[in-house]
């Protein structure tokens, strides 16, 4: 059933209404320029003309030809919209992630490609503006990766046992204020000792804050800046208030995708995993939609390269010529 502004609200609809190209053509265009084209993204000139026939728009300032997807997560992708745009819809409402694999038998492409998609749409859902945690704030850490007696002999030689063979994400949780939902910032480190979790918790917590932690040494010293108070998981994991219970099942929500769906995530690629399910943690309340829109909206400006994923190159960024241009 459509909501009030016209667009899908199920699966099923979304992938009739998008499958028409007009559909899927101007419900962007609104979406990233609500009041047409007025400059061009790569020059800025203001001297642009739309050629219906080709769906682009050419320059008169540079003598260039751009299209809706420059200076997006789909830029150079030859991937219809339709595709794009239902792949969004199922990764950002799969409560547990949809692994590409999926995606290629879905959508029809390959593996590869369903691959490189799903981690430009993971770049769109990436916040990287959730800083100002106040209030009650819990601040916990765990290890993501294989267990070593899992391992083949000859890879936990290699990588030792433990922690070690693991990669640590800390994770920041601003508890519920009224009728403003939780929410939840995670960060990959290469390890949780003191200076690297004090600045975490200094770049994300506004000071005064009432601070929650597991009884590790590291969180020491925080008591200067915060109403710091710790709950010693060896005696309980709960006194009044003072716990980080809504971490750990943050922690179990995740580690039930990466495990299930996944599978297994290298570590380099660990961050975006994160986020992706940061993302859909945050925007539980909203509707299907809802959490669509939010992610389409943050497919602008952002630009992911195939040699970048791949480790080749630095840089989740656009190129010179369009990351300035807006």
């Amino acid at each position: 059933m459509k909501a009030e502004n016209g667009l899908p609200g199920t699966l099923q609809e979304a992938v009739i209404f998008f499958a028409n190209e007009e559909n899927a053509f101007d419900f962007l265009m609104k979406e990233r320029w609500p009041n047409g084209v007025v400059s061009c993204p790569r020059c800025n000139s203001e001297k642009v003309a739309f050629i219906s026939t080709r769906k682009t728009w050419r320059c008169n300032g540079c003598k260039k030809q751009f299209s809706l997807k420059i200076g997006t997560v789909m830029e150079d992708s030859p991937i219809g919209l339709d595709k794009w745009l239902c792949a969004s819809w199922l990764i950002v409402n799969a409560k547990n992630g949809i692994s590409s694999y999926e995606i290629h038998r879905a959508l029809g492409v390959t593996q590869k490609t369903a691959w490189f998609l799903l981690h430009r749409i993971r770049l769109a859902m990436q916040n990287g503006s959730m800083m100002g945690f106040n209030g009650q704030v819990e601040v916990d850490e765990t290890f993501i990766g294989a267990k070593a007696r899992n391992m083949h002999v000859g890879k936990r030689k290699a990588k030792g046992t433990g922690p070690i063979a693991m990669t640590p994400v800390v994770g920041v949780l601003e508890r519920a204020k009224g009728s403003k939902a939780s929410r939840v910032h995670l960060r990959v480190t290469k390890g949780r000792k003191k200076a690297e979790l004090h600045a975490i918790v200094r770049d994300m917590i506004e000071k005064g804050s009432e601070l929650y932690t597991d009884a590790l040494p590291s969180y020491k010293g925080l008591e200067t800046d915060y109403v710091h108070q710790v709950i010693d998981h060896l005696e309980s994991y709960a006194q009044g208030k003072i716990h980080t219970n809504g971490l750990e099942n943050f922690w179990s929500l995740l580690k039930r995708g990466l495990k299930g769906t996944y599978v297994n995530v290298e570590p380099f690629h660990l961050f975006r995993y994160c986020d992706e399910q940061a993302f859909r943690f945050n925007e539980r309340k909203d509707n299907d939609q809802g959490r669509f829109l939010t992610a389409v909206r943050g497919m602008f400006g952002k630009g992911l390269r195939y040699a970048k994923l791949i480790g080749q190159e630095d840089g989740d960024s656009l190129p010179p010529a369009t990351a300035t241009a807006w």
